[in-house]
């Protein structure tokens, strides 16, 4: 389970302050949104006083700020309401902070063609603005990752190996991401807040061994880890109680209909990655989990978002503590700390 935050938000005043900090950041580090940028803010009812912070934060830069509430039925995977799909694409910049995602929505996808750099925060709530991801030092962070490209340039080898009995090898399939460091100043541009993470491919066929997590799977923290055992890069068997269940019961459903060559790529490790952001906290969810600095996390499912070839439409993610991460003679993460260091 998460371990309790040692940082407290006071008074409604205090916290206030604390989002409206954090808001500041996004706007004026993360986006660099300037005095003459058209910028709109998407929220929702539960959202509203993120929403409100972004929106005065935005002001203190621009006059040219809109804000939209969307409305309360809206559901996961489903498209905004037209009206806020025909606004997105007249921006300059779009701050989603909503409880759905809408990074995958033709409204999203239109508005990055038409030249909109986007901020997409699902499920930011006032503690996650206020004291977690969200508050760190972007500016520090984009050093710091772009700086690990010389040790991952020409490595391909890695182990990953937990307390907890993870120890899996695999060869890297493409270049290690390194633009997940929350700044977003490109015309057409898209980042999830918070951000701070290095990811890649594995190599399709190359990952063997037992991948073990045991700090959350998909925004849910787990009392019991999850255990895959895997053989030349697909799953071969899931352990864990109820929710191990639960998951090969969405691997099974997403290969009903698909030919049988294609049924099995269902089940490819599709994604490695480690946290980078010492701001972020273990809370449940998604996109805070996968950045908490030292962590490291596996995608399962379709890889093609980072060049692969499972195209199979489900993609599941869960997150391990105190992994240690080998790339050839390079130590990355040792027990949960990140030291990019050659051994």
């Amino acid at each position: 389970m998460a371990e309790e935050s040692d940082v407290t938000i006071g008074d409604d005043d205090e916290r206030a302050e604390a989002m409206l900090t954090a808001a500041r950041s996004v706007v004026r580090t993360c986006m660099q949104v300037r005095p003459h940028e058209h910028v709109l803010v998407v929220t929702d009812p539960s959202t509203s006083k993120v929403g409100r912070s972004l929106y005065e934060a935005a002001a203190e830069v621009t006059d040219r700020i809109l804000m939209m509430m969307m409305p309360r039925s809206h559901r996961q995977g489903n498209e905004p309401p037209s009206s806020v799909g025909d606004l997105m694409r007249r921006q300059n910049v779009v701050l989603l902070a909503t409880r759905n995602s809408l990074t995958h929505t033709r409204a999203r996808i239109t508005a990055s063609r038409e030249g909109a750099r986007i901020a997409s925060m699902p499920g930011i709530d006032e503690e996650m603005l206020a004291i977690g991801g969200m508050t760190a030092d972007y500016n520090a962070l984009q050093r710091e990752i772009s700086g690990l490209n010389p040790m991952l340039r020409r490595r391909r080898d890695v182990r990953v190996t937990s307390p907890a009995g993870t120890d899996v090898k695999f060869r890297t399939g493409a270049r290690w991401v390194l633009e997940d460091n929350g700044i977003c100043n490109r015309p057409g541009q898209i980042s999830n807040l918070p951000a701070g993470k290095v990811f890649v491919l594995p190599k399709e066929g190359s990952m063997n061994g037992k991948v073990v997590i045991d700090g959350s799977w998909e925004g849910e923290l787990l009392d019991e880890p999850l255990i895959f055992l895997v053989e030349d890069g697909l799953v071969v068997g899931i352990t864990g109680g109820e929710l191990a269940e639960s998951v090969q019961s969405v691997l099974d459903e997403a290969k009903v209909g698909l030919r049988q060559s294609k049924a099995g790529l269902v089940n490819t490790v599709a994604e490695f990655g480690f946290g980078m952001n010492s701001r972020a906290r273990l809370t449940g969810n998604r996109l805070e989990d996968q950045v908490v600095r030292g962590s490291a996390y596996f995608g399962f499912g379709d890889n093609t978002a980072l060049g692969g070839s499972a195209n199979v439409g489900v993609h599941m993610r869960g997150v391990m503590l105190k992994p240690s991460i080998e790339l050839n003679d390079v130590d990355l993460v040792l027990e949960g700390k990140v030291t990019a260091r050659k051994r």
